[in-house]
């Protein structure tokens, strides 16, 4: 069992004091802070590797967040990286990670990317058919370790979230199962070295229900295909089963998510054939988002007949999802004092957040019921391990905030990354 599925405002406060009593640690230059939670993290990984069976690939999204300090302790903790990228595929390859704990699955694989990979002998998920085709040649010319597999769409409907849904009639991702199907089959009689299948229908707004069914459909397919490889010469089967990530988490405080260990019962009560398959997993939002928060100093209020407004360092720049698309995106927020305390009680008027960038769109918050911010006080932004940081903006030139990981409630704090500073920036755009 999980100790906690998310953390606290008072531990995060708690934290937060902690952090600021400790010498050089916040300096009046960090406008704004990240705070990971590593024992949060490390518990994560650990409990999605006891609900799944022995030898399962554990595989975390680079792109959740890329933080080589953490992709370190990812390895570190036994799980491996799942890179969207060939930058990603680098990051994760520096952080240690041994080839065959990383999977491969850019949806636009240059020759040289496919070359790359190849050579590390990290496992590749092809993304079509052409794709196939690039992986052929190139196997031909170079010995390598990788094992293979393709994607498919299932194409069993959209989530809630329709930005972050893949499984639909058309996606971008993967070769749709209803058109294609049997190029799909061909493709595995064609290529020998093909033993793999990929699925991965979307992210947060998806359901249990939508995830099993995209499962189904292609384990039905993995089926069919294996019995036309019976009387194909070899015998071979397909035996690689990537599921993909995308369960969805809480952003809300009074709202629960599926446990993995639920959703892990459903999969093989449902499916206990997966069993017998060399698993592969990508949870990237699962074990980071709840993970983290966010610490931004108010550096004005500003007050009018009917709302205030305070102005923090954190906006479009690190939510981006948020602010672009804020009925689908929540974060929860806790007001501190300067010295980190919680504040309580309820302001008389209603307070829009409001980033640093030059646009009107950036705003985190609306119509929030707070306690009364002053000027200099922090607010503490809620489960933000995931998709947050990585997606940082470069308008207006924003410096990335300093991350700091910790353990023991705080007893254990280390900087994971320094605050970007105005050199850096310059030496980004030049």
């Amino acid at each position: 069992m999980l100790s906690k599925t998310r953390i606290s405002d008072q531990d995060m406060s708690q934290v937060f004091q902690q952090a600021l009593k400790q010498k050089g640690l916040i300096e009046n230059a960090d406008t704004a802070a990240i705070f990971i939670d590593l024992d949060f993290l490390s518990e994560r990984i650990q409990h999605l590797k006891s609900v799944f069976p022995p030898g399962t690939l554990h595989t975390v999204a680079v792109k959740a967040n890329p933080l080589a300090a953490v992709l370190k302790k990812i390895n570190h903790w036994g799980a491996g990286l799942e890179a969207a990228s060939l930058p990603e595929l680098y990051l994760a390859e520096k952080a240690g990670v041994p080839a065959d704990r990383i999977v491969f699955d850019s949806p636009v694989k240059t020759i040289d990317d496919i070359g790359y990979a190849l050579k590390l002998g990290v496992h590749i998920n092809a993304d079509s058919l052409a794709e196939l085709t690039r992986i052929s040649e190139l196997k031909n010319s170079m010995p390598s370790r990788s094992t293979i597999g393709i994607r498919i769409n299932p194409q069993v409907g959209l989530g809630n979230i329709a930005m972050t849904s893949v499984a639909g009639r058309h996606a971008k991702f993967g070769v749709p199962i209803t058109g294609s199907r049997e190029d799909l089959i061909q493709a595995f009689l064609k290529h020998e070295w093909l033993d793999g299948v990929h699925l991965h229908i979307g992210s947060q707004g998806c359901s249990a229900d939508l995830m099993l069914k995209g499962v189904e459909t292609v384990l039905d397919f993995i089926r069919e295909v294996n019995s036309r490889l019976a009387n194909a010469p070899g015998g071979r089967t397909i035996n690689i089963l990537d599921i993909g990530g995308g369960l969805p988490v809480s952003y809300h405080r009074c709202q629960h998510a599926l446990a993995m260990d639920a959703y892990s019962s459903l999969l093989f009560t449902r499916f206990p054939e997966l069993r017998s398959f060399d698993l592969i997993t990508e949870f990237g939002r699962y074990v980071h988002a709840n993970s983290a928060w966010a610490a931004s100093r108010v550096e004005y209020v500003k007050t009018d007949s009917h709302v205030k407004t305070a102005m923090i360092h954190l906006g479009a720049d690190m939510f981006l999802r948020k602010c672009y698309r804020p009925d689908e995106w929540h974060h929860e927020l806790t007001v501190v004092d300067p010295a980190g305390s919680i504040k309580t009680g309820q302001d008389d008027l209603p307070y829009v957040i409001a980033g640093p960038l030059c646009f009107a769109g950036d705003v985190l918050a609306t119509g929030a019921i707070l306690p009364p911010i002053m000027q200099n006080d922090y607010l503490l932004i809620h489960d933000v391990g995931a998709y947050t940081f990585s997606m940082w903006s470069r308008y207006n030139s924003r410096q990335l905030p300093k991350m700091i990981g910790y353990a023991g409630g705080g007893k254990h704090i280390e900087i994971l990354k320094t605050r970007e500073t105005v050199d850096q920036v310059r030496d980004f755009w030049s």
